[in-house]
């Protein structure tokens, strides 16, 4: 069943998908199992997919919105059973810039993880970065796909260390222009090329693996 549940996530099945949570629920598989066997073990396949250019963004968008509806059978058996996600991060796409395409991948990807995502939107100023830090995000990402907005993750950085809390959280960055060079001149903690590559990083900056 658990084996069932992951290859619907990964064919993007989302009706197959409920229907097998829904009867697993019946059957008493505990949610636990339900949650990191069927639905962040599909996605996790697919981020790996999606890194070897085995599946491309279409795929991905398929698999997730499975993932989320088959999350909405599940959540409330997860909160009674008080499971908590492996941490909290929030993501935006930089000051300046309106792309949201590889944010919202990247969410999606962290969320099927398992980690608490707060998307913070398109054209987000510093400040909203920074409270979300005060407010328990562990790490953020960054997000720019234009060369002009790049600068922009440098001030999350520089606004980070101005009020204190720049050792408290950590600070991923990607989009297209972005490189590992760039992350390393601003004082970023990692750089993430695609949005599998991003859960791998996210992981590892935060002890997970």
């Amino acid at each position: 069943m658990l084996e069932e549940i992951k290859q619907a996530i990964i064919r993007g099945d989302a009706k197959k998908a409920t229907e097998l949570v829904s009867k697993a629920l019946a059957e008493n598989i505990s949610v636990e199992k339900i949650l990191n066997e069927g639905l962040i073990a599909g996605m996790n396949v697919v981020g790996v997919k999606f890194k070897n250019n085995e599946f491309y963004v279409p795929e991905v968008l398929i698999a997730a919105r499975a993932m989320n509806q088959a999350m909405a059978i599940l959540q409330p058996e997860i909160a009674k059973a008080g499971i908590k996600p492996q941490g909290k991060v929030a993501i935006g796409t930089v000051k300046g810039d309106l792309h949201d395409i590889g944010k919202n991948l990247v969410s999606m990807m962290w969320k099927g993880a398992g980690f608490e995502v707060i998307d913070l939107g398109i054209d987000v100023p510093e400040e909203k970065f920074v409270e979300a830090a005060k407010n328990g995000a562990q790490l953020i990402g960054l997000s720019a796909l234009l060369t002009t907005t790049m600068p922009a993750m440098k001030d999350v950085i520089e606004k980070l260390k101005a009020e204190g809390i720049r050792d408290k959280v950590k600070v991923i960055i990607g989009g297209a222009p972005v490189t590992q060079a760039y992350a390393d001149e601003i004082g970023a903690d990692g750089y993430a090329p695609d949005a599998g590559s991003a859960v791998d990083k996210a992981k590892e900056l935060l002890g997970l693996q």
